[in-house]
């Protein structure tokens, strides 16, 4: 595995043809959720059952959230989220009226993550039809909020317990992705975003005719392992064209 800066991201890449993200084969980009440290998904590249040419990317969100622990401990965000308002919306019932608001930050992370595909494009021989862009939680909705108001779209998008956001900008702009991949999971018992979030999103993406796989599960904010049984595949798929 080898740590870079490409764009304006630390990066973290494995797999392909040295194990640490070297050829041009297929590329998986996985941004983790608010409050992670910077290697929360790095141990997934080894779970996921790939072709040994696939690379992984595991960039680190910009904002710092605890200086005092080392670097790869250090929880991060790509952009900061009022708790306690999350959780008084999440009692009230109130998270439509939170998915309707553009988060504060989301365009500079936005730009971050534009910049850094960017830079693997020119730097790593990965165009945009063979990357498939993902997250976990609120790497999820950074995710899905690159793919809808991209350019050029990546060859799949990977929803791992994320949540609507900016839902009017988002409903605008999904039918322009019609046909894209799409693998979203979520569990039912989620005590952080609402299962019923991630439904609606689903309908929203498959009313919009993007190719929708929906993986539920019974648990809460994580990452099952009858997803990562799917990832592979998926990636595969998508980027075989």
């Amino acid at each position: 595995m080898r740590l870079l800066k490409i764009g304006q991201l630390m990066v973290r890449m494995a797999g392909g043809a040295d194990r640490q993200g070297g050829g041009d084969g297929p590329l998986l980009v996985l941004m983790h959720g608010f409050g992670a440290p910077a290697t929360d998904l790095v141990q997934l590249h080894r779970a996921i059952q790939v072709a040994p040419e696939v690379r992984f990317a595991f960039p680190a969100a910009p904002l710092l959230l605890d200086a005092s622990a080392p670097d790869e401990l250090a929880a991060r965000a790509w952009w900061m989220i009022d708790l306690m308002r999350l959780q008084s919306a999440m009692l009230r019932g109130d998270a439509e009226q939170l998915a309707k608001e553009t988060p504060p930050g989301l365009a500079a992370a936005r730009a971050a993550v534009n910049d850094m595909l960017a830079a693997l494009e020119r730097e790593h021989a990965t165009p945009p039809d063979r990357v498939v862009l993902g997250g976990f939680s609120q790497g999820a909705m950074l995710a899905t909020d690159v793919v809808l108001r991209a350019e050029r779209p990546p060859a799949g998008l990977v929803i791992l317990s994320g949540a609507p956001i900016c839902v009017d900008d988002w409903k605008a702009l999904a039918p322009r992705r019609a046909g894209l991949p799409v693998l979203q999971s979520h569990g039912r018992a989620d005590p952080v975003l609402p299962y019923a979030g991630a439904e609606w999103l689903r309908d929203l993406l498959e009313g919009s005719r993007l190719s929708v796989e929906f993986v539920a599960s019974n648990g809460g904010h994580g990452i099952p392992s009858s997803v990562l049984d799917r990832l592979g595949p998926f990636v595969m798929q998508a980027t075989s064209h």
